[in-house]
């Protein structure tokens, strides 16, 4: 077929391109499915808790990802200013994931552990007062809204269709360990976590 064809007929021109990234996007993705250190959890992981759980959705609903990723990559000047490499074990529970490139903030897969709960709530109060060149926004209002775990069983019940390893006891609490909690209470529990399961392997 010579390309002059390809290259007059609009048509054809988009089927061979969607054919082409199909079968590369194949190629390079179901294998992964396929290879155990992709799909097999790190030592040690653990499902969030009910609170962490809602603390993810809130990081999500509130567009945190849009600046922070959670993929250190392995490179020196990455591990050495955030820590471990990130692992795709350490995301095998995780729905859906965070990793990406974007960075307007630093990367948070390892932010867990590495400040006090008080200098959360402070920086998510307003970042200036801790980071004073920040240019993250204030989320103030996560100390006013409360949660009521009506929704956090159905969530975890949905996620151990995906596989979390969720047990009945877990789902049943979970609406009392959410309610009456702020949603700053939960998204701090979440980046609290972040990263812990692996830094006993550094």
């Amino acid at each position: 077929m010579s390309h002059e064809v390809v290259e007059k007929n609009v048509g054809l021109l988009v089927l061979l391109i969607l054919l082409v990234v199909s079968v590369g996007g194949l190629v390079e993705i179901v294998p992964l499915f396929f290879l155990k250190s992709t799909t097999t959890p790190v030592e040690g992981l653990k499902p969030l808790t009910a609170l962490q759980l809602e603390g993810r959705d809130i990081y999500i609903r509130e567009g945190c990802y849009l600046c922070h990723s959670q993929m250190i990559r392995p490179f020196r000047w990455e591990t050495e200013r955030y820590g471990h490499y990130s692992v795709a074990g350490e995301f095998v529970y995780d729905h859906p994931f965070q990793w990406g490139s974007k960075r307007t903030g630093p990367d948070l897969a390892r932010v867990g552990g590495r400040y006090s709960d008080e200098w959360h709530r402070v920086h998510l109060m307003n970042p200036r007062d801790v980071v004073p060149d920040s240019i993250m926004p204030g989320f103030p209002w996560l100390a006013k809204n409360k949660l009521t775990g009506e929704l956090t069983a159905r969530k975890m019940k949905v996620l151990r269709i995906l596989g979390v390893p969720y047990t009945d006891q877990q789902i049943a609490q979970a609406k009392s360990e959410v309610a009456g909690k702020t949603e700053m209470d939960a998204l701090i529990a979440y980046l609290q976590q972040l990263g812990t399961d692996i830094k006993t392997r550094r």
